[in-house]
């Protein structure tokens, strides 16, 4: 079976069509698709996994959408991008619920602190929304991306993985956490590329033009 270029994957959580836009947007002549369709996502060259909001609402929403098997064999065995929460639910479980999650990354998704302030004392909200400079650890996929540039990011969650070697990418919020991770044909970020102008597109693209090797 023939399949699309490039699969977002859609189990009703996240702004989907804009990460679609994104991905014609530097990859013109690929077929993107979203889809809900397990045989789809397969067939896929290579899968996005986006999503936005809770941990338990997505989990109950993948395994609902028949989506979990098709989604555990993207991530073993083709170029797979997962946004946001398409990175946390990668892990094996996330303290919002609590929730088990897929289990394809050791470690686990915790929660900022309630009380967080910075160097002056000021008070920082939670979630953290805004743009953040990422400290990056190589890759492929950070080609032509300065180290320390900015990301927007929305989230309440960070993951904590159990391997340091995952970490590809750091950020702060006083302190300093994982906001990408990679392994093998895997990279996934806390941030949304979608939406954060030249550097994120440049992520998008270099995701497209990858073989799914970290070396």
């Amino acid at each position: 079976m023939s399949g699309p270029d490039i699969a977002v994957i859609d189990y009703g959580m996240g702004n989907l069509h804009s990460v679609a836009k994104a991905l014609e947007h530097v990859a013109p002549g690929a077929q993107v698709v979203v889809t809900g369709n397990p045989e789809t996502i397969r067939a896929a060259t290579r899968v996005v996994f986006p999503g936005q909001g809770a941990a338990p609402d997505c989990m109950a929403e993948i395994d609902a959408r028949g989506l979990r098997d098709a989604i555990l064999d993207a991530a073993r065995r083709k170029p797979f991008l997962g946004i946001c929460m398409g990175l946390q639910v990668l892990f094996e479980s996330s303290d919002e619920g609590p929730t088990a999650c897929l289990g394809i990354l050791p470690g686990r998704v915790v929660r900022f602190a309630e009380d967080l302030r910075d160097a002056a004392g000021q008070r920082l909200k939670v979630p953290h929304m805004g743009w953040n400079n990422v400290r990056q650890v190589a890759h492929p996929l950070w080609q032509g991306i300065a180290d320390g540039a900015r990301f927007y990011f929305v989230h309440s969650y960070y993951v904590v993985p159990r391997d340091a070697t995952l970490a590809v990418g750091y950020s702060r919020y006083p302190d300093e956490f994982v906001c990408a991770c990679a392994r093998a044909n895997i990279f996934a970020v806390q941030f949304h590329p979608e939406k954060s102008a030249r550097d994120g597109l440049q992520l998008l693209a270099n995701f497209v033009r990858w073989d799914g090797e970290r070396a």
